[in-house]
């Protein structure tokens, strides 16, 4: 399969090692004094190993390779300890590799290896995903211009990070990434108070690896209640179905309310009844 895989210009690599550290995956090695990717399986084409080498000799390239195999690279990986484990995953989800990431916690599970404590470093990756939390300001009263409601960064699942603590005791709003721009009182209506989870379950490809993610979020913190909202169009249906499956995955019970908009912008009305989580 054609995929992106670094590359070394053996003429600029001058063998320091500098790379090594960086490849927690095992896919580099020195080899007769210059850094060698020794197997396609365990390079991931991220690049982490790019910015450390001072001679500028390792490139991303797009060229036949093999498949990366997370699994495979676990199997290195796990023997090295919960240091090396954690930079792992964060490295993953640094770069949004949700899927990886979940083959990687699926892997630690069945080997029954203790997940380590990670996400401080997790958005090292994208300046862009990093986790942050967003200070808001009581509305002065008397109206005025609206103001937003939006609390935490970045607010797309493929983005989240699982451990960000902005997800303690949390209230969820899980959206159908149209919802905001159908209805226009979503900030005051829906927003306020809340922890915003986007995505889109008909174009998004990855809604398994979105459960897990979730999961993973349930799991990890006491979260109070989850909204879905969601539009009217029967491909929507897919916000629930990811909930649902979320909590069975992560064997919690938090109490579910589902919304619904209209193409047209509106609430439909008496959609609004509670559900407990269904364990099944």
């Amino acid at each position: 399969m054609k995929r992106k895989i670094i590359e070394i210009d053996r003429e600029r690599c001058t063998g320091c090692g500098s790379c090594i550290p960086d490849c927690p995956e095992g896919a580099l090695q020195l080899i007769d004094g210059k850094a060698r990717l020794v197997s396609d399986l365990f390079c991931d084409g991220l690049g982490a190993c790019v910015g450390t080498c001072p001679e500028g000799a390792i490139d991303v390239v797009e060229r036949e390779a093999e498949p990366y195999d997370e699994r495979a690279v676990m199997g290195t990986i796990a023997p090295q300890g919960e240091a090396v484990i954690r930079a792992h995953l964060e490295h993953l989800l640094g770069h949004g590799e949700t899927g990886l990431y979940g083959q990687a916690i699926e892997y630690l599970r069945e080997q029954k290896i203790p997940v380590p404590v990670h996400g401080a470093a997790a958005s090292a990756g994208c300046p862009g995903a990093a986790a942050r939390r967003i200070g808001r300001k009581t509305a002065p009263a008397g109206g005025g211009a609206a103001q937003s409601e939006l609390r935490q960064w970045p607010i797309q699942l493929r983005l989240l990070n699982p451990a960000a603590s902005y997800f303690d005791d949390a209230d969820l709003l899980v959206a159908a990434d149209c919802a905001p721009f159908a209805f226009a009182d979503f900030h005051r209506e829906f927003l306020a108070g809340r922890i915003l989870i986007i995505f889109c379950p008909k174009l998004d490809r990855e809604v398994e690896e979105y459960v897990e993610k979730l999961a993973e979020i349930l799991r990890r913190h006491a979260i109070r209640s989850i909204t879905v909202l969601r539009m009217e169009v029967p491909c929507c249906g897919g916000v629930r179905y990811v909930v649902d499956r979320a909590q069975e995955h992560a064997g919690t019970k938090v109490p579910i309310l589902e919304r619904t908009i209209t193409i047209g912008g509106e609430l439909v009305a008496g959609d609004g009844a509670q559900t407990a989580g269904i364990v099944k």
